[in-house]
């Protein structure tokens, strides 16, 4: 199976094009779009939460634990007193993260049901229950986040299931075949309790109506296909090679005409001083001869 690191990188990835995808058509604000494509990256690690002491398994109890301790908190304030209200939820907080843990994985096996497409219905019809009744966003919204969790979830079976064949060898692993499946067939104890979970998140969720209109709107797959690439022979990101490089030989040409011509220099002949200038000598003054001129 793919590692940790691969599923978290290739989980963002996906996340991120359908968060790109989603804001090129302005389906939803920029403040929603940030919990909606954490979902995806969540559900991108998500099957891994039945592998025991895996990142995932970790954090994940970690973070119901926190989770069902606030909730109990919020719950009980101003009907009991500062002592016992801590008491719940230190309480809440211990039980989750280990007793809950201890009995997930007393019941669950790795591959097992959470390695199943069942599982990732249930999970993204509770993402979209939390998005709207505990987190308060609106219907399509929270119907959003349960498409991204629901991709994210698939993208991590299909690694899976990807790296259960070794290209190298050509050969195919003992483990192919259970990564992605509709549901367990050696515990259909376990996928009559998943299938019933999905029936009790289902009828939670919000109503789809306006999640779905949208989806289905020939005028956002029309306005996504006149965004995919720049328009009108726009240059992509803005940035036209060919005038930068008019730009820049015109500014050139500006920089040498505007220098001045400089003066002949003696450099261009060899010499380090210029000649001197062919200049007369002054005329020479001899003294007076003492010899007498004969009369």
């Amino acid at each position: 199976m793919a590692n940790f690191p691969t599923h978290i990188a290739v989980g963002t990835i996906v996340s991120g094009t359908l968060a790109t995808l989603t804001l090129a058509v302005d389906a939803v604000s920029p403040e929603n779009l940030v919990g909606v494509t954490l979902a995806g990256v969540l559900g991108s690690v998500l099957p891994d939460i039945d592998l025991k002491e895996s990142r995932p398994a970790r954090a994940m109890f970690a973070g119901l634990a926190v989770f069902f301790a606030f909730a109990v908190l919020f719950s009980t304030a101003g009907r009991f007193s500062v002592v016992e209200m801590l008491i719940l939820y230190i309480g809440t907080l211990a039980f989750v993260r280990y007793v809950g843990k201890w009995i997930f994985f007393k019941i669950s096996y790795h591959r097992g049901i959470w390695h199943s497409i069942l599982a990732a219905v249930f999970v993204s019809l509770f993402t979209a229950v939390i998005f709207y009744q505990v987190l308060g966003r609106p219907d399509a919204v929270a119907w959003l986040a349960a498409g991204f969790m629901f991709l994210g979830y698939m993208t991590h079976l299909t690694l899976d299931e990807i790296y259960s064949v070794d290209v190298m060898d050509t050969r195919i692993k003992a483990s192919f075949g259970t990564a992605i499946k509709l549901v367990d067939r050696k515990h259909w104890g376990h996928t009559a309790a998943m299938a019933a979970a999905a029936a009790l998140a289902f009828l939670a969720t919000p109503s789809s109506k306006l999640f779905v209109t949208n989806l289905s709107s020939p005028a956002l797959w029309s306005h996504l296909n006149a965004q995919l690439l720049p328009r009108n022979g726009a240059p992509w990101f803005g940035v036209n090679v060919g005038d930068m490089v008019a730009r820049v030989r015109l500014k050139a040409n500006r920089v040498e005409a505007a220098e001045p011509a400089m003066p002949a220099s003696a450099i261009s002949t060899g010499s380090i001083a210029p000649a001197a200038p062919d200049v007369a000598p002054p005329p020479q003054v001899l003294p007076a001869s003492p010899v007498k001129t004969i009369q």
